[in-house]
């Protein structure tokens, strides 16, 4: 019986331990509280907000370009679009002629910005050249690129 009077107050001391310890981990101030991603801010710097700015800037000019209506090729150009590490274009992408300010601007400013983002990122390519178009046929309504 004495044995058990000498263990009883060591079992009351970890258990006071444990309890009082859980307690004061715990904290109920939202400000403590780990932030949804949507709430974070964007890093800005990063390889994959610099990525995620240049699709959308090409998801913006592809969209112009099908909103046009093909019915007539002599009615539409096409132009290098994208910039390989090494040099040359990524692609070309037709586009109408009567929206040929506006649209090479676009591309100009996506070509650029494609540049900037190889350069800061040290990205590199395969180096081959893309196949350059001949021309534009109406498909469907749709201006494709005719390749020799």
């Amino acid at each position: 019986m004495q044995n058990w009077l000498i263990k009883f107050p060591a079992i009351v001391l970890v258990a006071s331990l444990t309890i009082v310890s859980c307690k004061s981990a715990q904290s109920n101030d939202p400000a403590d509280m780990p932030k949804d991603i949507s709430e974070r801010p964007v890093d800005e710097n990063s390889q994959k907000y610099d990525e995620a700015q240049l699709d959308k800037m090409k998801e913006a000019i592809e969209s112009f370009v099908d909103k046009e209506k093909c019915n007539d090729p002599a009615g539409w150009a096409f132009s290098p679009i994208g910039t390989k590490a090494c040099g040359g274009p990524v692609s070309y992408i037709p586009y109408p002629k009567k929206n040929e300010e506006y649209i090479l601007t676009k591309i100009e400013e996506y070509t650029a910005k494609m540049s900037e983002f190889n350069k800061k990122y040290s990205i590199t390519s395969d180096c081959m050249l893309a196949a350059e178009p001949k021309g534009v046929k109406c498909q469907s309504e749709k201006a494709v690129l005719i390749y020799p």
